[in-house]
């Protein structure tokens, strides 16, 4: 069997909804997903505001992986934030995350990128032993906040309330 990763393209537009929504699924968050075939096809490939890489054995796709710049002030230049990294169950511990995140590795590299941050649940304890195996560490010290739907529209017409 080969696998080979590749830069995704507006034709894979489907298969990258398709790869969020199995993602939601195995979160248990698919009341979440708003995205649709459009959303993303305007702002990944429009708006170029993420990249997508596409894993594929023999040619079928079977993961996916979502990132974007970020910047960190400290470090005066851009990162690289993983959003998802997501491995159909069928093709799990054929070591496909592993090469997934090796080549945004890399990617970081060969961007001159010093830092790859991102997320995880804290049930998810299969995402977290392989995290550390591959040496990432728990920012433990740091809490992710979130602002959104009404208490974002809030805060954002916090300025014109009178004082």
């Amino acid at each position: 069997m080969s696998f080979n990763i590749r830069v995704a393209t507006r034709n894979d537009v489907g298969i990258i909804y398709d790869f969020i929504v199995g993602l939601a699924k195995y979160e248990k968050l698919t009341h979440q997903v708003t995205a649709t075939i459009e959303k993303l096809n305007h702002s990944l490939f429009d708006l170029k505001e993420a990249e997508v890489l596409i894993g594929e054995e023999n040619g079928l796709p079977v993961s996916f992986m979502l990132f974007f710049s970020n910047y960190s002030t400290f470090l005066g230049q851009s990162n690289i934030y993983l959003e998802d990294l997501y491995v159909h169950e069928v093709y799990r511990h054929k070591g496909y995350g592993t090469k997934m995140l090796t080549y945004l590795a890399q990617l970081c590299v060969k961007r001159s990128v010093q830092r790859l941050d991102w997320s995880c649940l804290d049930w998810n304890e299969s995402a977290i032993d392989f995290y550390e195996k591959l040496g990432a560490k728990k920012m433990s010290q740091w809490l992710l906040f979130r602002l959104e739907g009404s208490h974002l529209l809030a805060v954002a017409n916090e300025e014109k309330k009178p004082l």
